[in-house]
């Protein structure tokens, strides 16, 4: 089975919508001159969706209101799940959003639980109707599908990603040691054994054997091309994820690092996981 959701109609997602989130504190924090990171800590991962939905809306109001439109990359996955459950409830004109996805698995049919366009189609347009949806689509012709999302991703920039970190420490499917000077957009990945590992321990498949072995994912420079990066981490899984986030160099072999060098990177917790983090 799935990992379990409840949806922004049901009780958990009002009282998410309604309460105040109870952030921790906020730090500002500068390394070796050059990485800035900005950091929200929360008691649970309702109250660090709720304050991440805050920050993307206020982002995303503003680009419509100096553009008339504003274009985002949205992410999947358990770690996503109390945050699209406030997004979606967000006072936007989502009639004017443009959504990029970040990733897919190679042939997975979209009626199978761990598919991403599934995931979307439930977890986010249930909810909301935007002015266009472009989703990585991982059968058929695949050089096409790279292609395709190169134009459309390049027509203009890309305001806000929403961004998850993976236990691997990977960012979309960017698994160690990723590619940070590539020029394509979206390329054909293969999936290093912890990132199965995770998707199994997640419930998205019944078997190990059964996670797939490759994926069509944006690219690591792709994505620090946008204007602003928000990134919600929470539960205890994702706690040596964020601490090696924090406390690395950056290195390929760690990628998540690379959010640090980008001038709007905001990353959020919860307790959990940050409960591994020694040094703030």
């Amino acid at each position: 089975m799935p990992p379990s959701y409840d949806s922004p109609d049901s009780g958990a997602g009002r009282r998410a919508v309604r309460g105040k989130p109870a952030v921790h504190f906020i730090i500002k924090r500068r390394r070796e001159g050059t990485d800035m990171i900005s950091i929200a800590i929360s008691r649970t991962a309702e109250e660090m969706g709720l304050a991440a939905a805050r920050q993307a809306a206020e982002v995303m109001n503003r680009s419509i209101a100096d553009q008339g439109h504003a274009r985002i990359i949205l992410s999947t996955g358990k770690s996503q799940f109390e945050f699209l459950k406030a997004f979606v409830k967000m006072e936007i004109d989502w009639s004017k959003v443009e959504v990029f996805h970040l990733d897919e698995y190679i042939n997975m049919s979209e009626d199978h639980p761990a598919s991403f366009k599934k995931y979307l189609k439930e977890r986010f347009l249930r909810y909301v109707s935007v002015k266009q949806m472009h989703f990585v689509e991982g059968n058929g012709d695949i050089g096409k599908t790279l292609e395709q999302l190169t134009i459309e991703i390049r027509k203009s920039p890309i305001d806000l990603a929403l961004i998850g970190i993976g236990e691997n420490a990977h960012i979309a499917f960017n698994d160690p040691p990723a590619d940070f000077t590539t020029e394509e957009a979206f390329k054909v990945v293969h999936l290093d054994e912890v990132c199965r590992e995770q998707q199994f321990k997640e419930g998205w498949f019944p078997n190990r054997e059964d996670v797939p072995k490759t994926a069509i994912s944006m690219t690591v420079p792709q994505i620090m091309r946008s204007k602003a990066i928000i990134s919600c981490v929470p539960y205890l899984s994702k706690a040596n994820a964020v601490k090696r986030t924090m406390e690395s160099v950056v290195s390929p072999h760690v990628p998540s690092t690379i959010l640090k060098t980008h001038d709007r990177f905001f990353m959020y917790l919860d307790e959990e996981s940050a409960s591994q983090i020694v040094s703030l």
